[in-house]
C-alpha cells in the first residue's frame, strides 16, 4: 500500500488508536467484528466498490456503512469504519487491507491494555520460527483449497495449550483467511505489528549457531545506536547459515554470513 492509500491508513489507525483505547480489553470484539467486514468486502465487488468509490462523497459512504452496521455492531466499530471510508483510496483492494490492519490493531490494543502486548509479539514470532522446519504444516496452513475448519484445528492443535487469548486469536485468522498470502509471512508481518506498537524496531536476526546472551545484548546495542530506536531481536538459528549473521531491519539487509560472501566472490569471477 502506497501513496494516497499509505497516508490515508495512518491518518485512519491514528483517529481509531483513541477509540480502541477507550475499549480496553474489549477492542477484541472491536477486532473480530473488523475481521467480519473483511470477509463480507471481499466477497462483496460491489459493497467494495461502494465504499472505495473516490467519486462519491464521505458523507454518502459514511452513511452506508451506518445503515448496514449499525443495527448489529459495536458502536465504536462502526466509527472506526466511517472514519475509513471517509478517506481517499488508490484501489478497492487497499480498503479491505486497511480494514484488515484495523482488526490486528484492535486485538493487539486489547492485549496492550491487558499488559500482555510483548508475551503476544513473543509468541507469534515463536510460532513462525517453530515452523521453519515444517514445510508441511506450513502448506496447509496457507493452502485455500483445505477446508477453513481443517486448517483451524491444525493451528489449535499447535499451540491453543501454550499461548495467549490474543495470540490464539490472531494465528487462527492468518490460517482461516491469509487472503492470498503465506501464513508464516503474514504472521511474521502482525509480530512486527506488535514490536511497532512497542516503539521497539524488529531485526531480524539469522545466524547458524545460538547466540550468548552478552553477543545478543551487544548486537541490540550496536542497532540501537545505528536506527535511534530500541530494537526487538528476533533471532533464527539456520544451520544452512555457514558462520556469520544475517541481520534484516525493515528494507534494510546486513548479510556477512560466510555463505553469502561465497557467492559475491563467485558472481565476482563470473563478471
Amino acid at each position: 500500500m502506497r501513496g494516497t492509500s499509505q497516508a490515508s491508513l495512518t491518518a485512519t489507525r491514528k483517529q481509531a488508536e483513541v477509540l480502541l483505547a477507550a475499549a480496553g480489553r474489549d477492542a477484541t470484539s472491536i477486532g473480530e467484528q473488523l475481521f467480519s467486514i473483511v470477509d463480507a468486502l471481499d466477497s462483496s465487488g460491489a459493497l467494495r466498490r461502494s465504499l472505495a468509490d473516490p467519486s462519491r462523497p464521505a458523507q454518502d459512504k459514511a452513511t452506508l456503512v451506518g445503515d448496514l452496521l449499525g443495527a448489529r455492531f459495536d458502536k465504536k466499530t462502526v466509527e472506526i469504519v466511517k472514519i475509513l471510508v471517509s478517506q481517499r483510496w488508490s484501489a478497492e483492494r487497499d480498503v479491505v487491507d486497511a480494514v484488515s490492519t484495523l482488526g490486528i490493531d484492535a486485538y493487539l490494543s486489547a492485549a496492550e491494555s491487558r499488559g500482555v502486548l510483548e508475551t503476544v509479539e513473543s509468541e507469534l514470532f515463536a510460532i513462525t520460527r517453530s515452523l521453519s522446519g515444517q514445510r508441511e504444516f506450513r502448506k496447509v496452513l496457507s493452502d485455500t483449497t483445505i477446508p477453513t475448519e481443517r486448517r483451524s484445528q491444525l493451528l489449535v492443535s499447535l499451540i491453543a495449550s501454550r499461548v495467549d487469548e490474543v495470540t490464539l486469536a490472531l494465528a487462527n485468522r492468518v490460517a482461516i483467511a491469509p487472503r492470498g498470502r503465506l501464513f508464516v509471512p503474514l504472521l511474521a508481518g502482525i509480530s512486527d505489528m506488535a514490536a511497532e506498537r512497542r516503539h521497539r524496531r524488529v531485526a531480524h536476526v539469522t545466524v547458524s549457531a545460538p547466540l550468548k546472551p552478552e553477543h545478543v545484548a551487544r548486537l541490540s546495542g550496536v542497532l540501537a545506536s545505528s536506527y535511534g530506536q530500541a530494537m526487538q531481536m528476533n533471532i533464527t538459528v539456520d544451520p544452512h547459515v555457514v558462520g556469520g549473521v544475517r541481520i534484516q531491519v525493515g528494507s534494510d539487509v546486513i548479510d556477512s554470513t560466510l555463505l553469502a560472501r561465497l557467492t559475491q566472490a563467485q558472481r565476482k569471477l563470473a563478471s
